[in-house]
């Protein structure tokens, strides 16, 4: 299975939490307590929006597109403290 990589963009909430959304992944919208769940809830629904493209016949977004390919990948993720 590969792996894609997309961007995130979190703001945190007036109540607490936080909201993921994606430039990369149109419709992707997730919502969580911390910053990492937040993340976690966001690859799940990415994931499951590619599915859904691919059971569809529907094309995938470019960046998950990219990850059909193979190749090396590096990213950038949250460390709490």
């Amino acid at each position: 299975m590969n792996e894609g990589l997309i961007r995130l963009t979190l703001e945190p909430l007036n109540d607490g939490g936080y909201v993921a959304t994606s430039p990369d992944v149109p419709g992707l919208v997730a919502e969580g307590r911390s910053m990492t769940e937040a993340v976690e809830i966001a690859q799940g629904l990415a994931r499951k929006i590619a599915e859904s493209c691919l059971e569809h016949g529907d094309p995938l977004p470019p960046a998950l597109s990219n990850a059909a390919r193979g190749g090396t990948i590096e990213a950038v993720v949250p460390v709490g403290m």
